[in-house]
């Protein structure tokens, strides 16, 4: 058998095809699909290289996640368990050699969802059914927090709802040569457009600001990272935010100028401090893979699974999956 895969590796990279100007795509968009975490601004991930002048990207992203948290205690209670669906629209603009602006336009939609059936019959075959998930086995939807003994959010199923926006500009701080890397700084506002009542948006504005690495090598390989801090601003649920940190590390290989595979690992501290539940307490971090397919020559689709790691528990969302389309416009 070993021989057999070994075999089999070998055989599937000679017979990669040659790379014809061949670029990477980047890491995968992700960011912090906590439902409640994510009120807070959080920077998707980011290539470092910029779009040339005058070229726009438009994308539209689905990204579906299924939360499930079931943590009790004296002092705060989280009880969640339903999916949500992600719909977000993005639109970047290269505005001059090095620097490019972009604007993104999420909507939401919270229900029970359908995941639920797969992710049980993966869960019993692997490392057995989640303990939160094992709770709350009768209970199709539910979504309370509470402190105190008084419910902090809440919210219903079935609402559809505007999220946060967010402007982002990034300037390309070096080009790429064969012994550095290509580098750019980020900045991003979050702009209060989300329904707070519903618990789609904060009510208030964010700051961030980052760096973005990546660095090909070996002739089909790219890493990319980012560093990222958010300076969040007013309350979610009464409760005070804090600065928060991010980063990820991607690894991609190009099978071939219109093909390329994804791994990456992200983390992301929590705005929260002392509420006394996991599920806000506690920071995420989450592996994801995925492909990119250039369909034609301005067409490009993505796809991605984020699964949450061991590395901290009982606050990560449970599994998130992805379909996303880029057109570029260019003359």
């Amino acid at each position: 058998m070993y021989r057999f895969v070994l075999a089999a590796f070998l055989v599937f990279f000679s017979l990669s095809p040659s790379l014809v100007l061949a670029d990477g795509f980047g890491p995968f968009p992700v960011r912090n699909f906590q439902p409640i975490q994510q009120l807070v601004l959080s920077m998707p991930g980011d290539r470092a290289a910029v779009l040339k002048q005058g070229v726009v990207d438009f994308r539209v992203e689905l990204a579906e996640t299924a939360s499930v948290f079931n943590d009790q205690n004296s002092q705060a209670a989280a009880t969640m368990k339903f999916e949500t669906l992600r719909s977000g629209v993005f639109l970047r603009y290269g505005v001059a050699e090095r620097w490019e602006l972009s604007v993104e336009v999420p909507v939401l939609y919270r229900s029970r969802g359908f995941m639920e059936g797969a992710i049980k019959v993966v869960e019993r075959a692997t490392t057995g059914l989640a303990p939160a998930r094992d709770g709350l086995d009768e209970v199709d939807y539910v979504f309370n927090i509470s402190r105190g003994g008084r419910t902090i959010a809440s919210g219903r199923e079935g609402v559809v709802g505007l999220g946060d926006s967010t402007v982002t500009s990034k300037y390309q701080l070096l080009l790429e040569t064969a012994s550095m890397p290509a580098v750019s700084i980020r900045t991003a506002l979050k702009l209060p457009t989300g329904n707070a009542g519903h618990f789609y948006g904060s009510g208030n504005p964010d700051m961030g600001f980052g760096l973005a690495a990546e660095k090909g090598f070996a002739g089909r390989w790219m890493v990319y990272a980012n560093l990222n801090g958010v300076i969040p601003t007013g309350r979610v649920a009464g409760l005070a935010l804090h600065p928060t940190v991010s980063g990820l590390i991607a690894v991609e290989y190009l099978w071939s100028e219109n093909f390329s595979l994804t791994a990456q690992f992200d983390y992301y501290s929590t705005p929260f401090r002392g509420v006394g539940t996991r599920v806000l307490d506690r920071g995420v971090t989450e592996s994801v893979a995925g492909f990119s397919y250039r369909l034609t020559q301005h067409l490009l689709w993505q796809g991605y699974a984020v699964e949450n790691l061991d590395f901290i528990t009982g606050s990560a969302a449970d599994i998130t999956v992805s379909t996303l389309l880029t057109y570029r416009f260019e003359s």
